[in-house]
């Protein structure tokens, strides 16, 4: 499998991720801090791992910064990205499951290379729900990033035009 890797810092679990996707066979490509001459802010980095597998050229992804919620929120911002912020083994199956997540989002500060195992077993064992409820929530969450939102009635302003003669 292709994955696209990016963390804004080279520490933490970042270099164990990139050797552990090695280990199990998948090729990977690299953003941000694990690549010299790309920037590694965090927004810019998972922005570049997500683009990747929404135009093809990975199929999942993993974005990595202190927490890991900057880059699930830049990752989520480029249509047809679901990126998911898991910091355990359960909440990764359950992304993968209810969510069809293809963006995997990891915390460095609190993620152990134990655990980092866990969470990747978790995420690669899983398959996405075949249940017709959770496609169609699937389906919707990824119209809502294409869909301009209606205003309801209530929050229109109405501008009154000004029928006076001008002086």
């Amino acid at each position: 499998m292709r994955i696209s890797v990016s963390s804004d810092m080279d520490e933490g679990v970042a270099r164990a991720l990139v050797d552990e996707l090695g280990r199990r066979g998948h090729t990977v490509a690299l953003h941000g801090a694990l690549a010299p001459e790309d920037k590694a802010d965090w927004a810019f980095c998972s922005e570049a791992a997500a683009r990747d597998v929404a135009e093809g050229r990975a199929d999942q992804a993993v974005v990595c910064c202190w927490t890991g919620t900057g880059a699930s929120i830049a990752a989520n911002k480029v249509p047809g990205v679901r990126a998911a912020l898991c910091t355990d083994a359960y909440t990764a199956a359950g992304a993968r499951r209810w969510n069809d997540a293809n963006v995997l989002a990891l915390g460095l500060r609190l993620t152990s290379r134990a655990l980092l195992g866990e969470i990747l077993d978790a995420w690669f064992d899983g398959e996405p729900s075949p249940e017709p409820e959770d496609r169609e929530n699937v389906r919707h969450v990824d119209r809502i990033g294409r869909t301009p939102a209606a205003v309801p009635d209530h929050l229109l302003v109405m501008r009154q035009e000004d029928d006076a003669p001008s002086a």
